[in-house]
């Protein structure tokens, strides 16, 4: 067998079965840890994924092989319907955006739909990316991971139309470099999509008329049909791809750039490092238990912010706590004594910056 094969270039090592997924975690002879061909022959026979881990203040090579057994048929027609129902959901708060009248789901009209395509397709295709960049990561590891989850959310009850989507990892994770590249995958490649979205939208947004600008409200202004004003608030990021595409200083928002926007706001969210958000994984993953301090200085914030600004981030403190279960912990990993290598910390300081350009105090203002 391939598995004792390689279990004898190995110094210590020991097995681990988690759900469909075996685990061999062992330090590499240091005569082979380059490896050796003989052992380069055999992890090119290996049936699955392995990865090295070096530390510069150890003297081994740790090898960590993943090999996975058959998983149950995923049931894609309740990710399609989901999908398609989020599709239209979102496509008539798009409409909403335009036309100030928000129609029911079951009364749609297919024009109501294509007006609301401008803003669909964009945001979709960034919160499509991001959960993609989870799940893609995930597999590659071999963890057992479900497609993404849209969710559906009536236009009268939302202005985005969705309560966004979240992928399932159905078996634990094993150790902090697996934790860390799931969690960062998801937040970089939506930024990859919001960000030509966000420029494109707001090189086609017009200049706001003057009798429509509130100073202290700020220069993003979504306007429509019903007379109603949303201000949008202007994060680092967004102030600095509106000078990059010349945007005039106060605009209308084009649905394009209203998704493009949301896509800056999400990230930010789902970076703030609490408990189970994606700035949860990458901080534990990056500093271990100090995440559970920084995740309270955070959630202590996030209520002087809903108190004083804007009352979203009440709600965001309190899904802070559903998710992790009344934690703002962190959950350990299965192996936590390997720190990261310094690429992947380097990886997470910019992920850590991401969140500081997405941020914006007071996100909606209306008018």
């Amino acid at each position: 067998m391939i598995e004792v094969a390689v279990a004898g270039y190995l110094t210590t090592w020991h097995r681990l079965v988690l759900g469909p997924r075996v685990i061999i975690e062992g330090e590499v002879h240091p005569d082979h840890a380059g490896p050796s061909p003989e052992l380069g022959a055999l992890l090119a026979r290996w049936p699955g994924h392995y990865y090295w881990q070096r530390d510069s203040g150890r003297a081994v090579a740790r090898l960590v092989l993943v090999q996975e057994a058959p998983r149950p048929a995923e049931r894609w027609w309740l990710h399609a319907l989901l999908m398609a129902l989020t599709f239209m959901t979102v496509s008539l708060a798009g409409d909403a955006l335009l036309t100030g009248m928000i129609l029911p789901l079951g009364a749609f009209t297919p024009a109501a739909i294509a007006r609301g395509l401008p803003f669909s397709l964009p945001l979709l295709a960034i919160m499509g990316a991001h959960e993609l960049g989870h799940y893609a990561v995930a597999r590659r590891y071999r963890v057992d991971a479900s497609p993404p989850f849209f969710i559906p959310f009536p236009a009268i009850l939302s202005v985005v139309g969705t309560l966004g989507a979240f992928i399932r990892l159905r078996s634990p994770v094993f150790d902090r470099r697996t934790l860390f590249d799931i969690g960062a995958a998801g937040p970089l490649a939506g930024m990859l999509v919001a960000l030509p979205v966000l420029a494109i939208g707001l090189a086609m947004s017009p200049a706001a008329p003057a009798s429509l600008v509130v100073p202290e409200f700020g220069p993003l202004l979504v306007a429509n049909g019903g007379g109603e004003q949303l201000f949008l608030g202007d994060s680092p990021i967004v102030w600095l791809v509106r000078r990059l595409v010349s945007a005039p200083h106060a605009v209308v928002m084009h649905p394009v750039a209203v998704a493009g926007w949301l896509g800056v706001l999400l990230t930010m969210l789902n970076l703030l490092p609490a408990s189970q958000f994606d700035g949860g994984h990458v901080v534990f993953a990056m500093f271990g238990r100090a995440q559970a301090w920084l995740a309270r200085a955070v959630w202590v914030a996030l209520l002087a912010l809903g108190w004083f600004t804007w009352h979203g981030w009440l709600i965001w403190a309190a899904l802070a706590l559903i998710v992790g279960r009344g934690r703002l912990a962190h959950p350990r990993v299965l192996s936590a004594e390997w720190p990261l290598d310094r690429r992947r910390m380097l990886v997470g300081w910019l992920v850590l910056l991401l969140l500081v350009l997405c941020f914006t105090p007071l996100p909606v203002s209306v008018r």
